[in-house]
């Protein structure tokens, strides 16, 4: 490995731990399932961005096309108001989730595993919380 490519290396773990750190912030910080979401979609917006400063060409693509289906499945959760199809998504972005985590771990380094790990925990947080919320709301319909 050239100078070059370990100093770029380096790099990319530090971006990378950044956006870990960035992302422990936001998701701890008292906030609605709302917010949460939306903190996560800018979270994926920037983990995107650094995925696009990967070296690696097909890794970067793979990674990107995992995060963009997370995206949609957790834009789609935020919208749809029928407690079976919010459980069918929930558990679509789970197996996403664990793919990214999967892919990290065969292509990136220790550090991208990590965070698609820490991605991948916030986003079940972020799901099961909107089943509870939807389940609550689908107890007290009944109970009226």
């Amino acid at each position: 490995m050239s100078k070059k490519e370990k100093k770029s290396s380096g790099v990319g773990k530090f971006i990378a731990g950044a956006a870990v750190g960035a992302t422990l912030g936001i998701l701890f910080a008292p906030k609605s399932g709302k917010e949460t979401r939306q903190d996560l979609k800018r979270l994926f917006d920037d983990f995107m961005k650094k995925v696009k400063e990967i070296d690696v060409q097909e890794v970067k693509e793979q990674l990107e096309n995992k995060i963009e289906e997370i995206k949609a499945g957790l834009a789609d959760l935020d919208r749809e108001k029928a407690l079976q199809i919010a459980k069918e998504k929930a558990t679509a972005i789970k197996e996403k989730c664990e793919e990214l985590v999967q892919l990290a771990i065969a292509k990136g380094t220790p550090v991208l595993e990590k965070a698609a790990n820490e991605v991948r925990e916030k986003t079940i947080q972020a799901t099961r919380e909107v089943l509870v919320r939807l389940e609550e709301a689908d107890r007290k319909a009944k109970a009226k």
